[in-house]
């Protein structure tokens, strides 16, 4: 209920808690919510965890093979400069990536408010701290009771700030609240000083590749062939991951290529035992270089995927540069030709069945 939404009712003694919601014979309301299964939820949001520790942590670190670590586990890393998770190399020298995945950070504080609503017990006003809260507003990111609700709605009744009544979002998915918590995301003003004002953004600049406010784009009219709806951008830098995307999902015979080779692995590895160790450990290595490139794809593949269900604007305009490169470097890594892992007249067999596979 955006803008001037009627201040919703404090709730009573009798609907606050989950008591009041299961209550038997209470009249029909809401629902009840997906949160209810508990370790549902949890399973289906494994990806948001680090993928070392598997634990949530305010600090993860966005690898260029676009494996997710937190710095405890960056910090613990040996060898310093591989990822743990596919052994692709980090190019930092200490071993530590520069760019945080502000989606899968988001994600986790959103979904922490989510499961505060849902348990439905002990929400109070982020205010005045007395009253039971009623109303979260997504933008301020506070839970009101009736009372600071319409002080707020008064406070900012020139913006577009939506409040729900928290009896709503509780009866609705994880999906739903996610999805709803985006699109509250507004786009600020890159010039130095405009941030804190809040100067918010439609126009984008391609030549200058930042967000600008309606003043800083009539001063900067030598720009101005340059500008476009930042919305657009957006979508298309939305379009380009998702195409980035699919062509990943096209390299998936990559996948089929790893299985054949696990069939025929223990033929192929007795028969070059007999011949030349050295082909063994070449062949091993190959092996495990697919398989690598194969996880890195496959967390390409997730990453899209969420950032398409979840990512705010700011969190699109903020790691998309970074995982269009990623992707695009995924994209020109070629799978080793067979030939390349027999060279030698006395692999000959070997070398016809690589070739076969």
């Amino acid at each position: 209920m955006p803008g001037s939404a009627e201040a919703p009712r404090a709730p009573g003694p009798q609907e606050d808690g989950p008591a009041a919601s299961t209550e038997p014979g209470a009249p029909a309301g809401p629902p009840e919510h997906p949160a209810s299964s508990g370790p549902s939820l949890e399973e289906e949001f494994q990806f948001v965890l680090c993928e070392g520790c598997r634990q949530e942590s305010p600090n993860l670190k966005l690898l260029t093979c676009l494996h997710t670590l937190c710095l405890g586990c960056l910090s613990e890393n040996k060898p310093v400069g591989q990822c743990p998770v596919c052994q692709a190399p980090i190019p930092q020298p200490s071993g530590i990536p520069d760019v945080d995945n502000v989606l899968f950070s988001s994600l986790q504080a959103r979904l922490h408010v989510y499961r505060r609503i849902s348990c439905g017990a002990g929400l109070s006003c982020s205010r005045c701290r007395r009253e039971a809260a009623a109303v979260w507003c997504s933008e301020c990111e506070e839970f009101l009771c009736a009372g600071c609700f319409e002080d707020h709605q008064w406070f900012f009744k020139k913006r577009s700030h939506e409040a729900r009544k928290v009896e709503e979002l509780r009866a609705e998915s994880a999906h739903r609240f996610l999805e709803g918590t985006r699109k509250s995301c507004n786009l600020f003003c890159s010039s130095p000083g405009h941030t804190e004002q809040g100067h918010v953004t439609s126009i984008y600049c391609r030549k200058c590749e930042k967000p600008l406010c309606c003043s800083c784009a009539l001063l900067d009219a030598q720009h101005s062939p340059f500008y476009c709806d930042i919305r657009a951008e957006i979508q298309r830098r939305q379009e380009e991951l998702a195409a980035a995307g699919r062509e990943l999902l096209v390299r998936q015979r990559v996948e089929q290529l790893v299985q054949l080779i696990r069939r025929e692995e223990e033929e192929l590895l007795a028969l070059v035992e007999r011949r030349q160790e050295r082909g063994r450990r070449e062949l091993e290595g190959e092996l495990r270089r697919v398989e690598a490139v194969l996880r890195r794809m496959e967390a390409g593949e997730r990453l899209v995927e969420k950032m398409g269900l979840y990512a705010t604007e700011q969190e699109v305009m903020d790691m998309q540069p970074f995982v269009k490169d990623a992707l695009e470097e995924m994209r020109q890594l070629q799978p080793a030709v067979a030939g390349e892992l027999a060279q030698r007249e006395d692999f000959a067999e070997c070398h016809a069945r690589l070739q076969a596979l």
